[in-house]
């Protein structure tokens, strides 16, 4: 559940077993992942880190992008302390500056023949308004437009591992129940950038609902393809993670949150669904889905429209060009 709807009931189990309470350890466990090299996006705190140490703890060899290298070898140290034997890497990137992307995306290839899954997890939320390096409203920068180029700049490399290998590679797009407050009428850089009628819950879930329709319009486009790759996106539930420093200032907000304590996922949980997708052999072949609590849930209406996710793609892809060609700060 997102900041607007609490699971009251947290007992519910899908037919695998798993559910609400279900952790990342458990849902992995017995996995064997030595052969499997992943990147995780918001690795340094949070369920991104809870996520790398998983799948670090069944074998996988894990790229954590970072902001700083300060921030990440911090991160894999304390991993490396709890996971002896662990394969972890730290390289440098801001996703709120496509350059940086680019950077990390042309230093990963030259540094890495292999790469089977890109948990696309890092995130803001509720933050004042910003424009991104790029010029572009900060959380649908960071949340969506980042992951969007660096999924493109890496899938050559996942479809290539994906035939030497013959291992389905997986794409997990980390979203929220948050993108039930976007109708999918903003993917327009004006309607984004426009400070006058900035929500930024709002713009939160826009960011929530791109998360949703990039995975799809990718599932769509490997079954085109016919390559071995998926695409599915997750709501982690509701955890009090660094993401919410911005909303739990409100006094009102920590009211609400002190009171549904009970209801909250502590971190373990909270990564337990992208683990899950990332790792479970009974999501080989899954592809193009949503789910939550570790198993297939229904996004609103919205986030199944082929349409909108293919306008949300080309609206991407210009932004993406716009950067590549030098030509924001002329339009800023």
């Amino acid at each position: 559940m997102g900041l607007w709807e609490w699971p009251w009931d947290r007992r519910r189990r899908g037919p695998s077993g798993l559910g609400p309470t279900s952790t990342a350890e458990e849902v992995t466990a017995g996995v064997d992942a030595t052969h499997l090299t992943a990147i995780v996006t918001g690795a340094t705190n949070g369920i991104g880190r809870e996520t790398a140490r998983v799948l670090a703890r069944r074998g996988a060899e894990v790229i954590i992008p970072a902001r700083t290298m300060e921030s990440g070898n911090a991160v894999k140290q304390s991993i490396a302390e709890e996971v002896p034997g662990s394969r972890l890497h730290v390289m440098e990137m801001d996703l709120a500056s496509l350059d940086s992307v680019r950077r990390f995306a042309t230093a990963f290839d030259s540094s890495h023949t292999h790469l089977n899954i890109l948990i696309n997890n890092a995130g803001i939320m509720g933050c004042p308004f910003k424009l991104s390096k790029d010029g572009i409203e900060l959380q649908f920068a960071t949340n969506h437009v980042g992951h969007f180029l660096l999924t493109n700049l890496l899938l050559d490399k996942m479809k290539s591992t994906a035939r030497k290998t013959g291992v389905q590679g997986r794409i997990v797009n980390v979203s929220s129940i948050a993108h039930k407050r976007s109708d999918g009428s903003c993917f327009d850089l004006n309607k984004l950038n426009d400070k006058s009628r900035y929500k930024p819950l709002i713009a939160y879930a826009h960011s929530k609902l791109a998360n949703i329709l990039h995975a799809n319009e990718l599932a769509k486009r490997f079954q085109e393809e016919g390559c071995n790759l998926t695409a599915n996106s997750l709501h982690p539930g509701v955890i009090l993670t660094n993401i919410t420093r911005y909303v739990v200032t409100n006094s009102v907000m920590v009211s609400i949150l002190s009171v549904g304590n009970l209801f909250l996922k502590n971190t373990q949980q909270g990564a337990a669904t992208t683990c899950y997708l990332a790792l479970h052999p009974e999501l080989k072949d899954v592809s193009g889905k949503y789910f939550a609590d570790c198993k297939e849930a229904t996004p609103r209406p919205a986030a199944r429209d082929a349409e909108l996710a293919k306008r949300l793609w080309d609206f991407s892809e210009q932004l993406v060009d716009t950067n590549r060609r030098g030509e924001f700060n002329r339009q800023k």
